[in-house]
């Protein structure tokens, strides 16, 4: 690819952010040579729920990022993807997923258009079967508008985070530094289920 893609797009809860999703930014941008990356605080998900408010997660993706450059961190007042991205209208931009994600892009509100206004970014993870995630980028709407990039492992999800938090178990090698020391701060997922 000759031009480089101007945007790179990563949307999430961030419920809390964590290093997972840092160096998924950080290889995509490596891969991609985006000028800028503009992630998405989604304020009410669709699908699933959330439990720090999202004013709070917004500071804490802004911590996340911080020392990143060329990174904007926003609020996403849209629960759907689509109409977020109807409404920014964004030339040239790569919506960025993990691999676990594209199994779900079918029940998204309308992937054929998700699809027409960006193309997606697919983090490729040890576990994620490649040729599973082939065969299945061939099933949609449009295969060409999908390309993959590699990412180092990073095992850790915003829930088992919550449920160390719960325990009272540390969480420093899941999360950047400065997240670890604000979730203590704000007294954040302390009863998690």
């Amino acid at each position: 690819m000759s031009h480089h893609p101007g945007l790179g797009i990563l949307g999430g809860a961030f419920d809390p952010p964590h290093r997972g999703h840092v160096e998924l930014a950080r290889a995509a941008r490596e891969h991609y040579g985006f000028e800028r990356l503009l992630v998405l605080v989604v304020a009410d998900p669709g699908h699933k729920r959330t439990v720090a408010p999202a004013e709070t997660r917004l500071e804490l993706a802004r911590l996340a990022f911080d020392g990143v450059p060329d990174v904007e961190v926003e609020l996403d007042r849209h629960a759907r993807t689509v109409d977020s991205l109807e409404e920014r209208r964004l030339e040239n931009a790569i919506f960025l997923v993990g691999g676990d994600e594209l199994a779900d892009f079918m029940s998204w509100k309308q992937p054929a258009r998700v699809l027409e206004l960006v193309s997606l970014g697919v983090a490729m993870r040890p576990g994620v079967p490649e040729d599973e995630l082939l065969e299945l980028c061939a099933r949609l709407p449009a295969p060409d508008r999908i390309s993959f990039f590699a990412m180092r492992p990073t095992p850790v999800s915003s829930r088992e985070i919550r449920a160390r938090i719960g325990r009272s178990e540390p969480i420093d090698e899941f999360v950047p530094p400065q997240i670890a020391g604000a979730i203590e701060r704000l007294g954040l997922y302390r009863d998690a289920k």
